[in-house]
């Protein structure tokens, strides 16, 4: 490794240490964050994705330790780090919404899309539509909705239970054993802990930059989701004061002779001008760039013959689909083929640079150890730290892994009459499971730990279900043992960097997961009551969901007997096409000595984008770069405006709370008839 990269690594690496000393996090404020986080903050983050496509996210932790951190202080207390990192943790369990399948399932059951391609939903995702119209009620508390709950249910258990087998044995090898830096892991931990630490006085930047931001989400998220929600509660159709989700523009300015087979759109979000300051400024440059060239480039894709499913008149979704089927679909493959391999050479520069640097220290030192000392090492448990035996890890990992396989079995037994070809192939995944599933984890959890990236294979999945020579569409639903543990490694070692031990990690799973299961089944069923989903009640669902729906039955599609619109539109030679466009792009920008981050914008502006996004990106960077920069420094800017961005989310999330408390009363009263 350079000198220069080590340097770079090593600034990372001493942003934090990792202490001497591991407290529990668990205690009664735990619980009580469990339930506060059970009753306000997932129907909050239900409604927003809903209504504008995105959950609470950051900005629920944010609001959650905010609110824990005040109460403290009025009692006299703090927070400790460790009580941070617990309450952290569980929001992200609470955000995972394990169902918000069912939703999904239920729409999937009537859309067009599935029935027209031959799809067929499985029962234990969804019973079947004549079964829901005879029902004739929207609740999911029916008989015949309890093999579906109980699916998603169990689903979500095993992947929680699931996280300490492979991933722990795999963070135990990369960073006890082998002792790696994790140089992104510190950034995470400072993260955490900044809100423990901000009761100093040099901190009270934070809260000023956050309540600005608090403010804007409250005031902005009334008109755009508050507005819409209470009157649709109250009204026949909600009143939409700015267009949500985006002001659809295809129809009028995609015509023959104006911009044909271009899908152009316009969102009024400020949220996604205050995420233009906070991106890398070269990568949103980049970015519009390639929307510009896609601007020029579907035009002369269409006069050459190549997007012939478009037709005049079509609106953004109509448009995005002909699109995919015709071009880009086989395209993005080809751009994703072309990141894949500029984003994996430099990682395996540098990982055989310092491999090198490694191994000339070890041979150099006479320290290389053997085999036999690196397991008794993997076997030593810290018991200050918590430490999980890595027997049980291990364990965890095989009966996880054999689980998913024999769930599949169950579901998918096959049918004589069709020659058991819909039988799940079980000895294919096996090899997944035990052999590709390792193998890319070590591989991330390495990299994780030596330069803070991680690698993505592109369609893997796909290619799998295809070449595993099972007929039907099922697959597609099941839980299949490919997962990759690079991530819960890194969030393993921020755990470790802020003094967390193990088993507060595992008390609050104890605790918190039967009440987000409990929270969730509660609140999609209230909120799917309000209205039906999709309707204008919910805009995002309305517009994107249909799109969704098109594009999950183009895959699912590809499993089928006979002939299938997926496998017809991959073209190798447009997948060809979008990689040499790829890395002939990263050469050209490379050559000319243009930031990494414009480089990867470019290419990744390739694929069909639209302007919606794209606009207000580029008009917060644009601010960020010209004004806020000039005025706060490069660095302090930075630092503003993602707090900025983190107060403005969490306002928005107070007002998607407070609507949906109100559609819910308004709800109750009208069903009650008081």
């Amino acid at each position: 490794m350079s000198s220069a990269q080590d340097k770079e690594l090593q600034q990372y690496r001493d942003l934090v240490q990792v202490p001497s000393k591991f407290e529990d996090g668990f205690g009664i404020r735990a619980v009580i964050g469990a339930i506060f986080l059970g009753m306000l903050m997932i129907p909050g983050s239900i409604y927003m994705q809903l209504f504008m496509g995105q959950g609470l996210g950051p900005a629920a932790r944010w609001v959650t330790v905010i609110l824990f951190a005040e109460v403290a202080k009025r009692s006299m207390k703090s927070l400790r780090k460790q009580e941070v990192y617990v309450l952290f943790y569980m929001t992200g369990i609470a955000l995972g919404s394990p169902f918000s399948g069912l939703l999904w399932s239920q729409y999937l059951a009537y859309s067009p899309a599935v029935s027209t391609m031959g799809i067929e939903i499985p029962g234990w995702v969804a019973p079947p539509r004549e079964v829901l119209e005879q029902i004739g009620t929207r609740t999911f508390f029916h008989e015949v909705w309890l093999m579906p709950a109980l699916f998603f249910a169990g689903q979500f258990i095993l992947a929680r239970i699931d996280n300490f087998g492979l991933g722990y044995a795999l963070y135990r090898l990369t960073a006890h054993v082998e002792k790696l830096p994790f140089p992104m892991a510190p950034v995470g931990a400072l993260g955490v802990t900044a809100l423990a630490d901000a009761q100093d006085k040099s901190e009270r930047w934070r809260w000023r930059w956050f309540s600005l931001g608090g403010a804007l989400g409250l005031g902005f998220g009334l008109i755009y989701i508050g507005v819409p929600a209470i009157t649709g509660a109250l009204l026949v159709r909600p009143i939409q004061i700015i267009p949500v989700p985006w002001l659809d523009l295809t129809s009028t300015l995609s015509t023959r002779d104006m911009l044909p087979a271009t899908p152009i759109n316009l969102v009024f979000d400020l949220g996604l001008v205050i995420l233009g300051m906070v991106l890398p400024f070269w990568a949103v440059i980049g970015g519009f760039i390639g929307l510009i060239m896609t601007f020029i480039l579907n035009p002369l894709l269409y006069h050459e013959g190549v997007l012939t499913s478009w037709t005049p008149g079509s609106g953004l979704v109509d448009t995005l689909f002909a699109n995919t089927i015709d071009f880009y679909l086989s395209f993005s493959v080809g751009l994703a083929l072309a990141i894949f391999v500029m984003s994996v050479l430099p990682i395996i520069k540098s990982l055989t640079q310092f491999m090198n640097k490694a191994d000339g220290q070890t041979e150099h030192h006479a320290a290389r150890r053997s085999f036999s000392d690196a397991w008794r090492e993997l076997c030593t448990r810290n018991k200050d730290r918590g430490d999980l035996s890595i027997f049980v890890a291990l364990g965890i990992y095989v009966v996880a892994t054999l689980s998913y396989i024999g769930i599949c079995l169950l579901l998918m037994p096959g049918t004589p009459e069709r020659g058991y070809a819909d039988r799940f192939p079980w000895l294919f995944f096996l090899g997944f499971g035990f052999i590709y599933q390792p193998i890319i984890s070590y591989v991330n959890a390495k990299l994780e730990g030596l330069v803070g990236q991680t690698v993505q294979i592109p369609m893997v999945r796909e290619a799998a279900f295809i070449l595993s020579g099972y007929s039907g569409s099922a697959i597609w639903f099941a839980p299949i043992p490919m997962n990759d543990y690079g991530a819960t490694v890194q969030n393993f070692r921020v755990m470790e960097l802020t003094g967390t031990r193990m088993t507060s990690i595992i008390k609050t799973e104890m605790v918190v997961t039967p009440i987000v299961i409990l929270a969730s089944i509660f609140f999609w069923n209230l909120i799917w009551r309000l209205a039906p989903v999709p309707s204008e009640a919910f805009p995002f669902a309305q517009e994107f969901w249909e799109l969704q729906a098109r594009n999950a039955a183009l895959q699912y599609s590809s499993t089928l007997d006979g002939s299938s619109m997926f496998v017809e539109a991959i073209k190798l030679d447009v997948i060809g096409w979008g990689a040499a466009v790829g890395l002939t792009s990263f050469a050209i920008l490379n050559f000319l000595n243009l930031p990494t981050m414009l480089v990867f914008g470019v290419v990744r502006g390739f694929g069909q984008s639209t302007p919606g996004a794209m606009i207000p990106e580029i008009i917060g960077a644009l601010i960020g770069r010209f004004y806020l920069e000039r005025k706060y420094g490069h660095q302090n800017y930075k630092r503003y405006v993602s707090i900025l961005l983190a107060g403005y989310g969490a306002g928005v999330g107070l007002v998607a709370m407070g609507s949906v408390a109100f559609a819910l009363i308004a709800k109750s009263t009208s069903t009650l008839g008081y």
